[in-house]
């Protein structure tokens, strides 16, 4: 799967990928209010929402980049109804051809972790039926229960032809707090890498392995250190933009070939229009927007790279 996405992003020559991570604060009134209008002041209206900000957002960017990363807790907010609005956006984005990043972060003991694998990443039996869940091509994991929380998403990768990106170095400001922890002398992120390396190794596909890793763009040096200690290891890059973190700060995430990392945005593109720099595009135009926020966004990052 990691080549599949190699593949888009060189033929976009696009390193990104856009949040869809939805807030109702970030979704312009008169699409709200129509939804609302429909369906009631309900968690069907709310969702009905989502999927009609989702669906202009990828209308207007879904040419320009190489995949997605919905957060799935925007959808579970709104109960059922989001989840369903999470599949809906799912299977609209993969016929739109864009590999899919579900940002879910799970992670627990082996058999609640193969019963995670196998509704994002698998299938699951039932009866004479092979089904599959979400459907999605890669999804996020939490590792902090260890190799046997891991395996069963690394052996859906090998067995469905899927990724995972592994939490090792976040962006938000309290991630050291334990990751930064020193074991042995060293920080405990650098730990976490060398495991991800080891598992990345069942799942090698072609220079890369389908065991990426989520290292933060808000602390470049070390993204260095860790660019270092996993060099066959695909980036999924949070932190850029509205976080703080800039194209400078990104490069130290990618490889001398200009490949290894994947940056994501969410409301800097999504909610663009909010921005004074867009704010010219108005509202209803919000779509338009956020494809010109992609637009720059790429710019930016190639300059630098």
């Amino acid at each position: 799967m990691i080549s599949q996405l190699i593949e888009k992003i060189q033929k976009t020559k696009a390193p990104v990928c856009v949040g869809l991570d939805p807030m109702l604060s970030y979704i312009p009134e008169c699409i709200v209010k129509k939804a609302l209008g429909e369906w009631g002041e309900t968690l069907e209206g709310a969702a009905e929402a989502v999927w009609q900000f989702n669906k202009e957002i990828i209308d207007h960017t879904w040419d320009l980049i190489p995949a997605v990363k919905p957060q799935i807790a925007m959808y579970e907010q709104f109960g059922i109804e989001g989840l369903k609005v999470y599949k809906r956006t799912v299977d609209y984005c993969r016929e739109k051809g864009l590999v899919v990043i579900g940002d879910v972060k799970r992670g627990d003991i082996g058999s609640t972790s193969a019963a995670y694998a196998a509704g994002h990443l698998g299938h699951v039996q039932v009866g004479e039926r092979t089904l599959s869940g979400f459907g999605t091509d890669f999804i996020t994991v939490n590792p902090y229960l260890g190799t046997d929380g891991v395996k069963p998403f690394v052996d859906a990768c090998q067995k469905e032809d899927k990724g995972l990106f592994v939490l090792v170095k976040t962006s938000n400001p309290s991630s050291g707090e334990f990751q930064d922890k020193l074991i042995d002398g060293r920080p405990l992120y650098e730990l976490v890498a060398e495991k991800v390396v080891e598992w990345g190794e069942l799942s090698m596909d072609g220079d890369y392995s389908n065991v990426g890793a989520v290292v933060g763009a808000t602390y470049p040096e070390m993204s260095r250190v860790l660019r270092r200690l996993m060099p066959k290891t695909y980036f999924l890059v949070p932190g850029y933009g509205a976080q703080g973190g800039t194209a400078k700060d990104l490069k130290p995430c990618f490889n001398e070939d200009g490949l290894g990392a994947i940056v994501n945005s969410s409301r800097g593109i999504i909610a663009a229009y909010k921005q004074e720099k867009y704010a010219s595009f108005g509202a209803e135009h919000f779509g338009e927007a956020a494809r010109q926020a992609v637009e720059d966004m790429v710019a930016d990052i190639n300059q630098v790279l």
